[in-house]
This record gives C-alpha cells, sequence and structure tokens, in this order.
C-alpha cells in the first residue's frame, strides 16, 4: 500500500486549463492541511491561490513530496516537466504522480532519487503483490460507495461521509482506492490497476480488522452496470464486505457514459442488483440512502426530484454539494 509523505507541494507543469488540473484542486480542497503551496513550470497559466514555493523552498518549509497535480492527455509525463522534478528530488522531497508514466522510467529522475535517497512514487502502480481473497468476515464497519456508472461522485461521496461521521463523533477513516484518493489520504490502493484474481484480497488488505464501532468509508470504482468497469466493482464489492453501501447516481444520465447501448436500469434494480451481489461476503448488507450528482438541475427541479426519489425509495437522498451528506451519517450511526 503507498504510503506517502506529507506536507505537499502540488505541482502543475505548464496546464493552461484549470480542468486539467483536478488532482490538485482536489487537494487543496479535501486535505489543506496537507499542502504547503504550489509550483509550476514558467509556461504554466493555472493557479490554486496557494503560496508559491520552489521546491527547495517547500522543502525548507517541511515538504516531504511534490505532487504532480495534473492530469496531461493520455496520462503521459512532458519531458519539458522534468528540470523541475529533478530540482524537487534534489531537494530532498520524494516525487508522486498518479500519471499512466511511471517516474522511474526516465533516468534522469531515477538518478537523482537514488542520489539523494527519495522515492519515486507512483500511485497507480501497485508496489507489492496482493493475496487471494480470504473470505474472512473482519471486525469493524464498512460502508462503500457504488454508482450507477463511473465518475459521478463517489470518491467525493465518501470524503464527505467520512467528515459527517466524525463531526457526530464516530471514529470513521476513508479509504482511498483511486490515485486522487490516495493522495488526498495519503495512503491506499489503486484498485483499477491491480490483477482481476487479486482485487477482493486487496479489498481486504484495505479494510482490515478494526474496532467494533469504527467505520471504514471506502471509495468506490466503476459500477456494477458497466460493460468495460464492472470487474473491479465487483471484486471490491466482494473484499470490502461493506455492511452499508450508498448508490451514486447522476440523473442526467439514463445511459452508461460513452456506452449509449447500455442504459442505466431504474434505481431500485441498481439497489437490487449490488445487495444481491454483495451478499456474497456479507448477508447482511443494506442500501442506507442515494448521493446525487445534481449539479445541471435547478434548485426547484432538485427538490422535487429529491423528495419524489426519497418517496419512491424510502431512502434519505443528498447532494454533497447542496447541503450535506448528514443524514447518511445518521443512518450509518443507526446500524
Amino acid at each position: 500500500m503507498h504510503v506517502l509523505r506529507k506536507p505537499y507541494l502540488l505541482y502543475l507543469g505548464d496546464a493552461v486549463l484549470k480542468s486539467d488540473c483536478k488532482t490538485a484542486f482536489g487537494l487543496r480542497d479535501w486535505c489543506r492541511e496537507d499542502v504547503l503551496g504550489e509550483w509550476s513550470h514558467p509556461d504554466g497559466r493555472v493557479t490554486l491561490d496557494l503560496p508559491r514555493m520552489s521546491p527547495r523552498e517547500a522543502a525548507a518549509n517541511g515538504a516531504g513530496s511534490i505532487v504532480i497535480g495534473v492530469a496531461p492527455t493520455g496520462g503521459q509525463l512532458p519531458e519539458r516537466w522534468q528540470d523541475d522534478l529533478e530540482a524537487a528530488l534534489e531537494a530532498g522531497l520524494d516525487a508522486v504522480s498518479g500519471l499512466h508514466t511511471r517516474l522511474g522510467s526516465f533516468p534522469r529522475l531515477r538518478a537523482a532519487a537514488a542520489l539523494r535517497g527519495v522515492q519515486l512514487i507512483d500511485v497507480r502502480h501497485p508496489t507489492r503483490e496482493y493475496p487471494v481473497a480470504s473470505g474472512r468476515k473482519r471486525s469493524g464497519k464498512r460502508v462503500l460507495t457504488v454508482g450507477t456508472d463511473c465518475a459521478l461522485g463517489k470518491k467525493y461521496t465518501a470524503l464527505a461521509l467520512t467528515r459527517a461521521l466524525q463531526v457526530l463523533g464516530v471514529s470513521a477513516t476513508f479509504r482511498a482506492t483511486g490515485q486522487t484518493g490516495i493522495l488526498i489520504a495519503g495512503s491506499g490502493i489503486a484498485m483499477d490497476a491491480l490483477v482481476a484474481d487479486f482485487v477482493a484480497g486487496a479489498a481486504e488488505i484495505l479494510s482490515p480488522d478494526n474496532q467494533a464501532d469504527h467505520w471504514d468509508v471506502i471509495e468506490g470504482q466503476g459500477s456494477l452496470y458497466h460493460p468495460a468497469y464492472a470487474a473491479v466493482t465487483l471484486g471490491l464489492l466482494h473484499g470490502s464486505q461493506p455492511d452499508a453501501i450508498v448508490l451514486c447516481h447522476d440523473p442526467r444520465r439514463t445511459t452508461i457514459e460513452e456506452y449509449p447501448d447500455y442504459p442505466i436500469p431504474p434505481l431500485a434494480i441498481v439497489i437490487d442488483g449490488y445487495l444481491r451481489a454483495g451478499a456474497l461476503t456479507n448477508r447482511a448488507i443494506r442500501c442506507v440512502g442515494i448521493s446525487i450528482n445534481s449539479s445541471e438541475l435547478p434548485e426547484a427541479d432538485w427538490r422535487a426530484y429529491r423528495v419524489g426519489l426519497e418517496r419512491e425509495l424510502s431512502l434519505p437522498v443528498c447532494d454533497p454539494l447542496r447541503g450535506d451528506v448528514a443524514p447518511l451519517a445518521r443512518a450509518l450511526r443507526g446500524i
């Protein structure tokens, strides 16, 4: 499991679009106390409105890592960024990346890291082998965010739910399963980079035995209804052994994004599918509520949609960006 040295210096490369810097903005918004400042290539145009620090200045102020906060097209590391990353390594910082390209594939970065005794960390790639799942029931409680599709708020919901539980005085830990979540949490496993046979085993390791009243809030991946990514969803579901799930949905979508021949079933059918699949490793699994990405709905339409969905499903319905997820946290506290 990746464990990262904090605090971070966020690197924005030469990005000109904020949309390319979602990782950096996510870190700023969700773990601001772990972020010292930002740094960029001279051609960069994006700012996080954080203190601008060179790698050497950041190291002098206690930074542990420089984190690439940009997701360039194709997930490749541009050659022109290497000067900045090499300077960070020479200053004593670990270099952390969520890109497809491995930092260790660049000889100059590998040499600089070895000379200074620091790490090149590719959070998308596993650093160890994981076992086949045991199926053993673990102590503690677990909730998994699941979805009708990809990229509609599973990570955001899990982060918001972790905070809401903690506000209620409930012991809770966010468990990251994707590269951005790992950077926010400082640890985790990128499930979509594992061989399928070992996804459930990795999920068991990610959410180990804990105190009886402790909740692990596990970030979901993919969707059980996705023609390409259902495999990682199912392995994560089985290995997590969740006591509860929260279903995440974007009401604008009627079909799987980029797969127009695959309609999204009614939410009641989706919930039933998740509960049937999850019952293999936890027969007591239940759905405690719905998290909606309502960003494209006018306020009046959102209120009407929420009321109708709550009446239809007899479950609390929340949008983390429109209010909070306290009703979901209260439902978990009652388990």
